[in-house]
């Protein structure tokens, strides 16, 4: 099987005013995937989801759907957890309806902790996270931890990696241009890509490491911040990272993840170009 390439939410050229009909027009562009952003909140109703939800269906586009980006699984205040597990069931329910597979989820931030005690506080977070994912009947979705772009929040890729050890039917969403940006701009090129492609292999396994999520784009950062903001391919700035490398490291495993494109007002174009880079290669 192929890999996977879409869009997160829709771009600036979207011809449409409901996402609902965003599924045929990726599908007539030849994309193949598609990450319905609940950012700001799970503000979708039933009636909606089930419409995107068919549409996709008949469309044959994948479905993703990112969770409030204000979840911190670092935090260990106990109403902070419980709001936290909210979201996330909300999520769950809405991409029920809409017959998503995976959810991305935020990992959080430091809050002035050490990177190991963030990290120990979130592995506990997520154990109660699963213990309400699955009661509440919703282990057919797949959650996803993403790697974060800022310095000081949580989510490196070892980190990453680590809490989806804590269940086999967690799947990391490996953000390429995070991980660009948290590290200023080492991250990229055919041997980092090579190296990081090599760690998750060795963390999850081959089975299911191959099919993994991904959020890429190229990113600006700050020499202490990490990511600045998101920018496009077509940005002359020398932003990276170069999805060139990783398209030809992920073809030559035959590898079949799912590439979002979540470029600043081009994601589509960026993910067609995204999708040639790969063709080009198998």
């Amino acid at each position: 099987m192929p890999a996977k390439f879409g869009p997160a939410g829709n771009p600036e050229n979207f011809p449409y005013k409901s996402s609902v009909d965003a599924p045929k027009w990726l599908a007539s562009l030849g994309l193949d995937c598609y990450e319905y952003q609940c950012g700001k909140g799970v503000n979708v109703g039933e009636a909606t989801a089930r419409k995107l939800g068919e549409a996709a269906h008949e469309a044959g586009i994948s479905l993703s759907l990112h969770a409030p980006y204000f979840i911190n699984l670092a935090n260990p205040d106990p109403e902070a957890l419980r709001k936290t597990i909210g979201y996330i069931l909300d999520s769950c329910r809405a991409a029920d309806w809409m017959g998503v597979t995976r959810i991305v989820v935020h990992t959080g931030a430091l809050m002035k902790r050490t990177r190991r005690e963030a990290l120990d506080i979130a592995l506990r977070s997520m154990k109660e996270v699963l213990k309400a994912w699955e009661g509440e009947g919703f282990a057919h979705i797949a959650l996803c931890p993403e790697t974060m772009g800022k310095i000081g929040q949580l989510g490196d890729l070892t980190e990453v990696l680590e809490l989806c050890q804590l269940d086999d039917r967690l799947i990391p969403c490996v953000d390429f241009g995070h991980l660009y940006a948290r590290t200023l701009g080492e991250l990229t090129g055919p041997d980092a890509c090579k190296a990081m492609l090599d760690q998750m292999e060795t963390a999850l396994g081959p089975d299911r490491v191959s099919s993994f999520h991904s959020h890429f784009s190229q990113i600006e950062f700050t020499p202490n911040g990490g990511e600045k903001c998101h920018r496009t391919f077509a940005d002359n700035g020398g932003y990276g990272p170069d999805p060139a490398p990783l398209m030809a490291e992920v073809a030559r495993r035959g590898w079949s993840p799912t590439f979002i494109c979540e470029s600043a007002g081009t994601q589509a174009e960026d993910a067609l170009t995204m999708k040639k880079l790969y063709a080009d290669c198998l």
